[in-house]
């Protein structure tokens, strides 16, 4: 499978590069910048230089021309202000789905957030984030040619991956390392059967194989 991911440089998107390469898959990440892609490389992706705040839809389905599946794995990140919330974490997605649309992937995947609500209010730089992503999510929702399935982490670490998640439409809060997540959308990508459905992710006791198949279908 080739398997197109947006936001290739983050930390989640690193790992699931490598596992997917370590799979036999075909990962390609969508970066800003041409000096990211030595580390896309090094994981196993191919690396694709494209601005997603700047890129037409057009643009974009030239790129996704051909995948299996697609990834929007993008975000503004922790440092940036309120405005690139809205066009990354909301407007990024946005393109992203409709290029996936033009050029006829079907599986779509979305690493969204916990509490991710159109009508989330507030004006803090999270309140404006967590908007953001729900109006990215109700879109996609909204696109019946793709078959979606939005995942939506806990609060994410940097520890090790155990291997063992609770994933279900309601979790409650929780944390997660960022290993489990990437292991999480890497079985995602490949259960279609997940398609339509909004998962909520932390830590648990079921192996990640397993925790995917009891949601696949439901």
């Amino acid at each position: 499978m080739r398997i197109v991911i947006a936001g290739g440089h983050g930390q989640i998107a690193l790992r699931l590069e490598r596992l997917l390469a370590a799979r036999g898959e075909v990962p390609a990440g969508i970066v800003r910048r041409l000096e990211q892609a030595d580390d896309l490389r090094e994981a196993g992706a191919e690396p694709i230089v494209c601005d997603l705040e700047s890129a037409s839809v057009e643009e974009v389905a030239a790129h996704l021309e051909g995948a299996d599946a697609a990834v929007f794995a993008a975000g503004a990140g922790p440092g940036s202000g309120v405005a690139r919330k809205d066009t990354v974490d909301r407007d990024a997605a946005v393109l992203f789905a409709d290029a996936a649309e033009r050029a006829g992937v079907r599986r779509f995947v979305v690493v969204s957030s916990m509490g991710a609500d159109p009508e989330h209010r507030g004006d803090e730089v999270f309140d404006v984030y967590l908007r953001a992503k729900g109006e990215a999510d109700a879109h996609v929702r909204a696109h019946k040619s793709l078959d979606w399935t939005i995942l939506r982490p806990g609060a994410l670490t940097n520890d090790a991956g155990r291997g063992l998640v609770r994933l279900e439409a309601h979790t409650g809060r929780g944390a997660i390392p960022r290993d489990d997540v990437a292991a999480v959308l890497a079985e995602l990508i490949e259960t279609p059967a997940t398609a339509g459905l909004v998962l909520e992710l932390i830590g648990g006791s079921t192996p990640v194989s397993v925790a995917v198949k009891s949601v696949a279908g439901n």
